[in-house]
């Protein structure tokens, strides 16, 4: 465990989750983190002795943003110390609040906390559901949410899943993520010399994990039945790299694919595209979209999870989850209606402007937090 200067006076939150690699739960972590900075925060983020050693890119965005964390570095599956390691940090740190991140964290440090009867709140981003030992893990972590002190939902659905797990309805608080817009956000030119795309290429962009929930099989499945020339740019990581590079073989269009890795930044570079698709099996407030319909670039989207509450059909083409057939038809109906896609972007920015604005989510997640009752708090020994 190393631990890093902690903020002056009372400890006000200590968020605390497994960092994978720097996705959605990682940026709404750190962009809460940086909004709450002035009244007290710190981040205990458990890694493995790899991670820890190579520089975790979560770690090194928190250093940029001088947002002080302890990292807590474990073996694989020392659930045990992990636990007792968290319990101390607590006892060190004495938060008002133990705020958990993902499966992980409200399993272990949800049982940390309340061994010590630290009041916690737990956000639940989503469920990720294969392979089969997530639903073990997920099934634990719906247990451990009893006995939260609040939980917050990102979406509609995963709101309603939770209330159906047995968490009681008056402790679940829907609340999207927001959104803060990237600060230097590039011109179409500058964004494609920059990801090293053809200025002239129509191109559609995807961005996520490169895992099966995000559907990154299917945006190969779409370009490969698309009439229209497109090229596709993928930007992320994730364990299903390999394979999708091998299906995109298998598909004659490795030639009309580039493969970008994780771009830091990627935000800011979304004008590159002429199209952007989010062809996901499941989400919940997906940041990626947000950010597309901030950078007005025509969208594409799967109707899966809360999406269907931060685009419609005013803002962009909805098709039904797990169709490339639907998504390879709405490109083309992007490229055939230039003027009409122009026309949706213009409405997904004013609504993600003013729908998902920072402070409007953040003043929610503080509502959470003052409605917590003092007597739900800690002995702290």
């Amino acid at each position: 465990m190393i631990p890093v200067s902690r903020p002056s006076g009372d400890l006000e939150v200590l968020h605390v989750l497994a960092p994978g690699y720097h996705g959605g739960l990682e940026r709404v972590v750190e962009t809460m983190a940086a909004h709450q900075r002035a009244r007290g925060v710190h981040i205990a983020a458990v890694l493995s002795p790899a991670d820890a050693a190579r520089g975790h890119p979560f770690i090194s965005r928190l250093e940029s943003l001088g947002i002080p964390f302890t990292a807590v570095v474990v073996g694989s599956r020392s659930y045990l110390r992990e636990y007792r390691t968290l319990k101390d940090l607590y006892r060190t740190l004495r938060p008002k609040l133990v705020h958990t991140h993902g499966y992980h964290a409200d399993i272990v440090a949800g049982a940390a906390a309340r061994a010590l009867r630290f009041p916690r709140v737990s956000t639940v981003h989503g469920f990720l559901g294969v392979p089969l030992r997530n639903h073990v893990y997920e099934a634990l972590q719906l247990l451990t949410l009893r006995k939260a002190q609040a939980v917050i939902a990102v979406s509609r659905p995963l709101a309603e899943r939770v209330a159906r797990s047995g968490v009681a309805r008056g402790k679940i608080h829907c609340i999207p993520n927001g959104f803060v817009p990237p600060r230097d956000l590039r011109t179409r030119d500058a964004a494609r010399e920059k990801l090293g795309l053809n200025a002239r290429a129509l191109t559609v962009g995807w961005v996520g994990r490169l895992s099966h929930e995000k559907g990154p099989d299917v945006m190969l499945e779409s370009l490969a039945r698309t009439t229209a020339p497109w090229e596709l740019s993928m930007i992320g990581e994730g364990p299903e790299n390999a394979s999708l590079r091998g299906r995109a073989k298998t598909l004659r269009i490795s030639d009309r694919v580039r493969w970008h890795g994780g771009v830091e930044g990627a935000g800011q570079l979304l004008r590159a595209f002429d199209a952007f698709v989010l062809s996901s099996r499941t989400e919940g407030t997906p940041i990626a979209l947000l950010e597309a319909m901030y950078a007005e670039v025509p969208i594409v989207a799967a109707a899966v999870g809360g999406v269907p509450d931060v685009v419609g059909p005013a803002e962009a083409l909805i098709v039904p989850s797990e169709q490339p057939e639907a998504i390879a038809q709405a490109l083309e109906q992007l490229a055939a209606s230039p003027e009409a896609a122009r026309a949706r972007t213009t409405l997904a920015r004013e609504r993600v402007l003013t729908e998902f604005s920072a402070e409007r989510w953040m003043a929610s997640i503080q509502n959470v937090y003052d409605g917590i009752k003092p007597g739900a708090h800690r002995k702290g020994r």
